[in-house]
């Protein structure tokens, strides 16, 4: 499959977003102060390197179809406890989970416009599965954030 020059640019730009997203989960999971905070890290950074995964083969030339079903936001709402830790702690995590928030804000609308950018029906697809993935990342990290009373 031949990809555009913008395309390559664009996923090229996604590449880029998704190594962020990994690193800085990571740094996130290892600084959260709350066990359960640091479990929604290390999933989200999980998923993260699957969509990186995903745009290399892209970018290598293949027309990548997902064949699972992302999840639906209602299966990301965070029923666990909320950390009893110190309020210093509790500030710390909740500085982590506005910037994840945000950047995840910012990768999915990255994506919104790969959507509209590719000629490619399948590859659309394909980004458009990932962007659902990067929202129900934001409402993971919200939904935690509004149990912990942190938005």
């Amino acid at each position: 499959m031949t990809l555009t020059a913008k395309e390559h640019d664009i996923l090229t730009d996604l590449k880029t977003q998704e190594q962020l997203c990994i690193l800085k989960y990571t740094r996130y999971e290892n600084e959260a102060h709350d066990p359960a905070l640091k479990q929604i890290f290390s999933e989200i950074k999980a998923t993260e390197a699957e969509h990186l995964a995903t745009i290399e083969r892209i970018i290598r030339g293949e027309e990548v179809t997902m064949n699972t079903p992302g999840k639906s936001a209602a299966e990301d709402k965070f029923s666990g406890k909320c950390y009893n830790g110190t309020e210093e702690e509790k500030q710390a995590d909740a500085y982590l989970c506005r910037d994840a928030l945000s950047m995840e804000k910012h990768v999915s609308s990255v994506y919104n416009t790969g959507v509209f950018e590719f000629n490619s029906p399948v590859l659309r697809d394909t980004l458009n599965h990932i962007q659902r993935e990067e929202q129900n990342h934001g409402e993971k990290l919200y939904s935690y954030m509004s149990a912990c009373s942190m938005y």
